[in-house]
């Protein structure tokens, strides 16, 4: 499969999980391309003083790797800013957020896999 990036569907979140502003988000995939592993594979990306509310992943878990910007991110209680190379990762069951503080759209890419029980 290739894909340009002018035929990326790109969604927009308003307020998403409560958050501030309106979150656009590339998918790379598609949930039915993610072969049942997830339901993510994307560059989300908010505007300065936007944010995506705190939410619990139930059934899944949820990594972020920083591309451009600077975030303040809530894992599980234990508040970091972060920027680009770093990285968050949100297990099943724990809680996060994060919100953009600088002054140039944060964008990060998304993947959330469904967790898998042994």
């Amino acid at each position: 499969m290739i894909k340009k990036a002018k035929d990326l569907p790109i969604d927009l979140e308003p307020n998403l999980k409560g958050g501030k502003d309106t979150v656009r988000i590339v998918n790379i995939l598609q949930k039915n391309e993610m072969y049942g592993t997830g339901r993510l594979f994307g560059v989300s990306i908010i505007p300065p003083g936007g944010s995506i509310g705190q939410h619990t992943h139930v059934g899944d878990f949820e990594t972020y790797y920083i591309l451009k910007g600077k975030a303040l991110v809530n894992d599980n209680g234990n508040i970091c800013e972060l920027g680009p190379g770093d990285m968050t990762q949100c297990k099943e069951g724990d809680f996060h957020s994060i919100e953009n503080i600088g002054d140039v759209d944060l964008e990060y890419l998304a993947v959330i896999l469904y967790s898998v029980k042994e």
